[in-house]
């Protein structure tokens, strides 16, 4: 079977819409790895090569970024960003080939969503653990390992909440929620949302800001010669997971989302 080319596969795979989903594509996706990703699916399309175990390497890459954080230094967060990226292009990938081959099903969606948790959590628990100094010879500081495993599953639990609506509305005979319907119904709450969602500081507890972040910390932290930087960083993500967990809870509390 010819493989097809870019021109004749970005129409069937990237249709009207995929790049624009205000919440289902990262911009990453829409900055560069939709790009990077058509090269790839173009090679995989006339393979047996099925979405789903496409998903579970996704899903691996982005667990393996954890052991990759714990090597010291750059090197190990150069390694997370790695694994990361592979993950962000897997998730783009899958998608693409399961359009192209028409190979759509509940479990490839489910899939999906249960990589995005653990690429989100592997990434926050190794950073806590990276912190934590496990090889530097010293005693170990548990405190940054708990405080990263604080992080994650705030991140978890952020995740949670959305998916927990359509989940609530499926079991009260609703159908899936309408954009219109996350705004909150109080002035001063949608002006709060408003302006968190300008700010965007909930996106560094996603697994792909955060290894850039840590990126970011390793070399502070090479130019000081300790984990200052890190351990400050973990620190700031921690309490911006545990805030945003509570702010978006109330945000879908007073939403029209479950009603």
């Amino acid at each position: 079977m010819q493989k097809p080319s870019v021109a004749e596969l970005r129409p069937v795979v990237h249709p009207p819409g995929v790049k624009d989903r205000r919440s289902g594509e990262h911009w990453g996706g829409r900055l560069y790895m939709r790009e990077v990703s058509l090269r790839v699916t173009r090679h995989l399309v006339t393979t047996r090569v099925t979405p789903n175990q496409l998903t579970y390497v996704m899903t691996v890459a982005g667990v393996l970024a954890a052991p990759a954080l714990l090597v010291p230094g750059i090197p190990g967060a150069l390694l997370g960003v790695l694994m990361v990226q592979l993950y962000l292009l897997l998730d783009c990938v899958d998608g693409e080939v399961a359009r192209w081959k028409k190979q759509f099903s509940l479990g490839g969606v489910y899939l999906d969503r249960v990589g995005a948790y653990l690429c989100d959590a592997a990434v926050l628990v190794g950073f806590g653990l990276r912190a934590a100094d496990l090889w530097g010879g010293g005693r170990v500081d548990w405190l940054w390992a708990f405080l990263g495993t604080l992080a994650a599953l705030g991140a978890v639990l952020i995740k949670a909440e959305t998916d927990l609506v359509g989940v609530a509305r499926h079991q009260g005979g609703l159908p899936p929620v309408k954009e219109a319907a996350s705004e909150p119904r109080s002035s001063g709450l949608a002006l709060a949302r408003r302006a968190a969602a300008a700010i965007k500081f909930h996106r560094l507890v996603l697994g792909i800001e955060a290894s850039l972040l840590i990126l970011v910390l390793a070399v502070a932290d090479t130019v000081r010669d300790d984990l200052f930087f890190s351990r400050l960083g973990v620190a700031v993500l921690a309490g911006i997971a545990l805030l945003q967990t509570l702010l978006h809870l109330v945000s879908i509390l007073a939403s029209s989302r479950l009603r």
